[in-house]
């Protein structure tokens, strides 16, 4: 049979007539794309030019990495070129490495997790959940999730910053702190992906924080507030009896809340020298965490009067452990972050529910509704500042960094506004110097 018998017997065969689809079906070839890559006069750099072969319509690199050729699209002749110049130096470098293709969302929430810290006191947990709450409430919302780490770059960065100063898009004001503060997570993130080699660069080196004019309002409510004495004695003398130690040890130690909530009985050294709480840790969100500062460790002297109420205190449980917190939670209200359904009685005291169930009305009561437990320390401070302490020593008790942050904080409180004059006739030792008649010291001032 001849080949164009065959072809007609197959086309007139009932498979054919019934138009039933063949066993094999056919694979049709892909389009092809119609572009093609012309020679420029830089060696692996290529113009790509339309299917008609005359109109341009970019440019490409070709570089090596890892033993692969890659191409890199540019717009522009210079652009493609610039982008085989960096490949040639980093080459030369030895920096030369295959892009990550994680997204920046995606290595984030990894970084959080994992993330160590650099300094001696390492990470905090507390500390990590806060930077996980701030990338999830702020990065999140503003980032495309398709957005590559190698694809942050500082106008990306300086663009979000914008984001958090507008009060339109945050439905509220942010402090330029607060802004500051939102950011520290992706600059620590982003100088860990340069670090561990993700990234050749870091995008938030320089990256510019607002320095916007103060808000009157907001400057009025962030000034430091404290009591009256006539206030504060007040506090102390209607405070129920189960709470007032409480109070006493705060307004007469100048402590944090959480200090004060994570106190053992054992931290109390009252038998040998002056008396004294020992700060040694914190209770802060339902775990103990080391003080704030490597000087937040500090022993702060308890007055006479004090250190016998804590005395009381401490007789009043003879068979407790010494490892027992000093203020349990049935004594000054329950702790939520206790597992379990009850109150977490015998466990460290929720400051949250004894703020709201004791120290608010109490405050209102005294004429003070804008008070915390904080300003039970500004009360503390400021009492100190008014008897002339030493603001170094004042600073040492109240575990600030530095004397220069105590007195930025409570400069407002310092007695006078100017120096006063000093009297060289007087302040010098110099024979007859106090004694000297008006008249001679005005000729000598002639």
């Amino acid at each position: 049979m001849s080949n164009s018998e065959s072809r007609s017997a197959t086309a007139d065969s009932p498979a054919a007539d019934d138009g039933a689809p063949s066993k094999k079906s056919v694979k049709r070839p892909a389009a092809r794309d119609g572009r093609r890559l012309k020679k420029t006069k830089t060696p692996r750099v290529y113009r790509r030019v339309a299917a008609d072969g005359r109109t341009t319509v970019g440019y490409v690199a070709i570089v090596e990495v890892a033993g692969r050729q890659r191409k890199l699209n540019a717009r522009t002749y210079e652009e493609a070129k610039r982008k085989k110049r960096q490949d040639d130096t980093d080459h030369d470098r030895g920096e030369l490495q295959e892009p990550t293709a994680i997204g920046f969302l995606k290595f984030l929430d990894e970084w959080v997790e994992r993330y160590r810290g650099q300094g001696r006191r390492g990470f905090r947990d507390h500390t990590r959940d806060e930077y996980r709450r701030l990338i999830r409430a702020y990065a999140h919302p503003y980032f495309s999730r398709r957005l590559k780490l190698v694809e942050v770059t500082p106008y990306l960065l300086a663009r979000f910053v914008d984001w958090l100063c507008d009060e339109d898009a945050q439905g509220r004001r942010l402090s330029d702190k607060t802004v500051a503060n939102i950011v520290i997570p992706l600059k620590t993130a982003l100088r860990t992906a340069e670090r561990e080699g993700l990234r050749r660069d870091n995008p938030s080196q320089g990256l510019a924080l607002p320095r916007r004019e103060e808000d009157p309002d907001e400057a009025k409510d962030e000034e430091v507030k404290v009591f009256s004495r006539e206030q504060l004695a007040a506090v102390l003398s209607m405070a129920p009896t189960q709470h007032r130690l409480l109070l006493e040890l705060l307004a007469g130690t100048g402590l944090r809340i959480s200090e004060a909530a994570g106190l053992q009985r054992l931290h109390f050294q009252l038998d040998d020298g002056p008396p004294e709480v020992c700060v040694r840790r914190a209770w802060v969100k339902g775990r103990i965490v080391p003080p704030k500062s490597r000087r937040g460790r500090r022993d702060v002297r308890l007055s006479p009067s004090l250190a016998k109420r804590v005395r009381a205190h401490l007789d009043s449980e003879p068979g407790a452990d010494s490892t027992d917190f000093f203020f349990k939670s049935h004594e000054v209200g329950g702790n939520p972050y206790e597992v379990g359904g009850d109150v977490g009685a015998g466990g460290p005291l929720c400051a949250d529910d004894l703020r709201k169930r004791m120290l608010k009305p109490l405050v209102e009561e005294v004429g003070a509704p804008w008070a915390a437990f904080h300003t039970f320390r500004h009360t503390f401070a400021s009492i100190h500042i008014s008897e002339g302490t030493n603001i170094v020593a004042l600073s040492k008790t109240l575990g600030h960094h530095s004397a220069a942050f105590t007195l930025s904080r409570y400069t407002h409180l310092l007695p006078g506004e100017f120096a006063p004059a000093i009297d060289l006739t007087v302040v010098l030792p110099f024979e007859g110097s106090a004694a000297a008649e008006p008249a001679e010291l005005e000729e000598a001032a002639a």
